[in-house]
């Protein structure tokens, strides 16, 4: 078994020879999973991480750019749903905070714009903050709008100026997704862009299923007593959870 698992990695190297052009990562990247790279633990997990991505951007260069443009809006979409429960919880609480849809423009205008710059400078490293900081705060962002939802019957006029900054933070937590995928440089803008569509088409499906799913009771007098606030103190709750948790745990 083990042959035939030493002759499949062999052959997918040297295909890679062939397509990819660079043998040092490859015959590093084989060596370190036939167990041969004779070095501490941490280091081989290291390299072997930088190898494979040298690997991966390599490969991304060599794509079609219609196939990179699609692969990054996936990835946009999938940061989102399903992987992304903490930004899904935060439009959520933008969503409860008001079904004026004038009111909820202006807050997920304000989210998208402030979040697609601090994309953009993480992307071209401009910026740089590390996740242990950006997290918890994201965390406590989405307590924030979720207990504004309960105190408050109608937001504020500075309720997109807040969502702005909180914006700006959640821009760094979706760069530090895109770092995994890394940015091919003859292509960057595009695929910079790609990814932001599919975090807003994300964004978008969220918005949607959440209007589908109070659409015919929105007006009811009950709705913010039975609907609003219950949903967005459990929103608030999940928040403070994970702010303790990446803070303390």
């Amino acid at each position: 078994m083990k042959f035939f698992r030493t002759l499949a990695i062999l052959f997918f190297i040297g295909a890679s020879f062939i397509v990819y052009s660079h043998p040092d990562d490859e015959l590093e990247i084989l060596e370190m999973e036939l167990g041969q790279f004779d070095i501490p633990d941490e280091e081989r997990t290291a390299e072997y991480e930088a190898a494979l991505k040298r690997q991966k951007m390599r490969r991304l260069e060599a794509m079609p750019a219609t196939e990179k443009f699609f692969l990054f809006i996936r990835a946009g979409i999938e940061h989102i749903i399903p992987k992304g429960l903490d930004h899904i919880l935060f439009v959520l609480g933008l969503f409860f905070s008001s079904l004026l849809f004038k009111s909820l423009l202006w807050q997920v205008t304000a989210f998208t714009l402030a979040h697609t710059i601090t994309l953009a400078l993480a992307a071209l490293n401009v910026i740089q903050i590390p996740s242990n900081i950006v997290e918890p705060v994201i965390a406590l962002s989405i307590v924030w709008v979720a207990f504004e939802n309960c105190v408050f019957k109608q937001t504020s006029k500075w309720r997109p100026f807040v969502v702005f900054a909180f914006g700006l933070l959640h821009g760094l937590g979706f760069a530090s997704v895109l770092s995994d995928y890394g940015l091919p440089k003859s292509s960057f803008i595009p695929s910079l862009l790609a990814f932001n569509i599919g975090v807003e088409l994300g964004q978008l499906s969220v918005l949607l299923a959440a209007f589908g799913a109070v659409w015919l009771i929105r007006k009811k007098d009950w709705y913010r007593q039975r609907v609003q606030i219950p949903a967005s103190f459990i929103i608030a709750l999940i928040g403070l959870f994970w702010f303790i948790e990446r803070v303390f745990l």
